[in-house]
């Protein structure tokens, strides 16, 4: 199916990006387009126009600023998966991004756009809530940091506001370690999450921990009730039996409620002690 007819702008800047949307309340951001283009030639979206930022330079580079990780707008999983420095304090990040998709859409999709477009399935954004990130976003009117807890507010709606940009995503460097598993629906690591989940550990003794869990529910989650009994000394195991609290758990074609319950407490069990294993 093609899409809609529609109105394109190339940006050369952020300034005339941000621009562009305010005089536009119709319009649709595309860096890669690899989650834009679907939607619309499936006419899921059909915007009047769009406004590529795919060449503004400055915006494809992954910064190390002594107390955190810069990673800007236009930076494509590939890049995320290969990076030494995302490697070494993101690791979690690092297997999320090489694990998404397949070789075209790691080649030209963006960490940014798929945090943006909060895809309940993807792989990248349970690992930026896990790493506690903060997502910079830029209109024309100025720029406002937007923390990961409140970023992904539902089934493909994310906190940014119409006019405004995603331009970066700012990871701090709290040491510890982190890991990220899943089980994609062609089975293994391939393609969407059926059940993913990503987990940072200050210690072995998890006396601080993030875990996030994607695929099962409505949006990527937090869940809460595991760390809280990380926490207070349960084993990952034992923590791994709270993992779909607070989640509203959906059937889908890929597995029942029970189903995917099941699959989020044994990824949350295995990422957990992945991370662990990771910081000894």
């Amino acid at each position: 199916m093609y899409p809609r007819q529609f109105e394109y702008v190339a940006a050369g800047s952020i300034a005339e990006a941000t621009q562009v949307l305010a005089e536009n309340p119709g319009a649709k951001v595309m860096s890669g387009g690899m989650s834009l283009i679907p939607m619309m030639k499936l006419r899921l979206l059909s915007p009047e126009l769009v406004v590529d930022i795919g060449r503004i330079p400055g915006l494809d580079e992954i910064e190390d600023r002594d107390d955190h990780i810069a990673i800007g707008a236009l930076v494509t999983q590939r890049q995320v998966a290969a990076s030494p420095l995302i490697r070494k304090h993101a690791a979690a990040l690092a297997a999320a991004a090489a694990w998404t998709g397949d070789v075209q859409v790691r080649n030209r999709g963006t960490l940014a756009g798929a945090v943006a477009h909060a895809d309940v399935a993807a792989d990248t954004p349970a690992a930026i809530l896990a790493l506690d990130a903060t997502i910079v976003a830029t209109s024309a009117t100025g720029s406002r940091d937007i923390a990961a807890d409140v970023c992904f507010v539902d089934t493909l709606t994310s906190a940014l506001e119409h006019g405004e940009v995603l331009t970066e995503i700012r990871l701090p460097k709290r040491g510890g370690a982190s890991a990220y598993d899943k089980l994609g629906r062609r089975g293994g690591h391939t393609d969407y999450a059926v059940a993913g989940v990503a987990a940072w550990v200050a210690d072995a003794a998890c006396s601080d921990v993030r875990v996030a869990v994607s695929g099962v529910g409505t949006k990527p989650t937090l869940a809460t009730g595991v760390m809280e009994a990380l926490r207070a000394g349960a084993s990952p195991a034992e923590a791994a039996a709270r993992a779909t609290e607070g989640i509203t758990v959906l059937e889908d074609l890929y597995g029942s409620e029970e189903y995917k319950a099941h699959l989020a407490r044994v990824f949350t069990r295995r990422a957990v002690e992945q991370a662990i294993a990771a910081v000894q």
